[in-house]
C-alpha cells in the first residue's frame, strides 16, 4: 500500500468564500490558523453561506503581508489579519449555535452588501470565544470556530478519484472544502480512521461529514447543478444523509506541512 502523505492544505478565512491553499499551517484547537474566523451575517444575524447565496463562491481570497486580500471580479478589499475589534459584541446565529462576534468594519460590510445585493455584516470570531462541538462527538472539551460543526475535515485523493470515475464531468476538491487532502490508501480510507497523526500532530476522527447542496455549486461560476450529490446518493447515503470525508479534532497544537507522513494507529 502506498505511503499516506498530506498532499494539500486548505483554509477558508471567511466562511463560505473562496479557499486558500497553503504549503504549511499552524494547527490550533478551534481549527487551522485563520480558518473560518470571519463570516458574513444577514440582517437577522444569521450566518450566510453558498447554500443560499451561491455568488459567495466568486469572492477569491489570498494572504499577503499579514493582510487578507479579497477579490470579486475587478473589485478588491483587504484588511489586517490581526485587526482588533472596533465595535460592541454581537450575538449571531450559526446553525443551532448562538455565538459572540464583532463587526470588523462597517465600510467592509457595505462593500459585501453592495456586491451581494443583500444587507450584511462582516464579523470576526475571537480565538478565546466559546463554541463547543457536539458533545456526542467530543473527545476532550473541543471547541470550533465558524466552521459548520468541527474544527477540521480530511478527504483522501483516492476518495475524490473514485467519485470522479462515476461522474460525467469530474469535480475538483474545492466542492467539498476540506482542510486536509492526502494521497495513498484506498477510496474512503479516511472513513475508518480514529486515532492518527499528520507529521507529529495527533488527530481524532470523530464523525463522517454529511454533505449538502453547497457541493453542487461550481466554485468558478456560482452555478448550481445536481452533481456530485446525485451520484453520491447512489452509494454514500445512510440514514438519509450523504457522507464524504471525515470530521476531526486535534489533541494538540502544532504545525503540519504538505508532504508530511500520515500514521494511522
Amino acid at each position: 500500500m502506498p505511503e499516506l502523505k498530506l498532499s494539500q492544505i486548505w483554509i477558508y478565512p471567511i466562511k463560505s468564500l473562496g479557499g486558500i491553499s497553503l504549503p504549511t499551517v499552524n494547527v490550533m484547537a478551534k481549527g487551522l490558523q485563520y480558518d473560518r474566523r470571519w463570516m458574513l451575517v444577514d440582517e437577522s444575524g444569521t450566518a450566510m453561506t453558498q447554500r443560499t447565496y451561491p455568488k459567495m463562491s466568486l469572492f477569491k481570497l489570498s494572504i499577503e503581508n499579514n493582510q487578507i486580500l479579497i477579490s470579486y471580479g475587478k473589485q478588491q478589499l483587504s484588511f489586517n489579519l490581526e485587526a482588533g475589534a472596533i465595535s460592541k459584541p454581537l450575538q449571531v446565529n450559526i446553525w443551532n449555535d448562538s455565538v459572540s462576534v464583532f463587526e470588523v468594519n462597517p465600510v467592509y460590510s457595505k462593500w459585501f452588501s453592495d456586491l451581494l445585493g443583500v444587507n450584511c455584516k462582516l464579523v470576526y470570531f475571537p480565538e478565546e470565544n466559546s463554541r463547543p462541538v457536539d458533545p456526542r462527538y467530543k473527545v476532550n472539551d473541543e471547541h470550533v470556530s465558524l466552521a459548520d460543526a468541527y474544527p477540521f475535515l480530511i478527504i483522501g485523493q483516492g476518495t475524490l478519484d473514485d467519485l470522479n470515475l462515476k461522474l460525467k464531468e469530474p469535480v475538483p476538491i474545492n466542492r467539498f472544502r476540506p482542510n486536509f487532502v492526502f494521497t495513498g490508501g484506498h477510496a474512503f480510507e479516511e472513513d475508518s480512521w480514529r486515532n492518527f497523526s499528520i507529521g507529529n500532530v495527533r488527530f481524532v476522527g470523530v464523525k463522517l461529514c454529511d454533505r449538502c447542496i453547497l457541493t453542487t455549486v461550481n466554485q468558478d461560476t456560482a452555478e448550481k447543478g445536481q452533481e456530485p450529490l446525485k451520484t453520491l446518493a447512489t452509494y454514500r447515503k445512510r440514514d438519509n444523509k450523504i457522507y464524504f470525508g471525515q470530521n476531526l479534532v486535534t489533541l494538540e497544537n502544532g504545525n503540519v506541512t504538505v508532504g508530511d507522513k500520515i500514521t494511522v494507529q
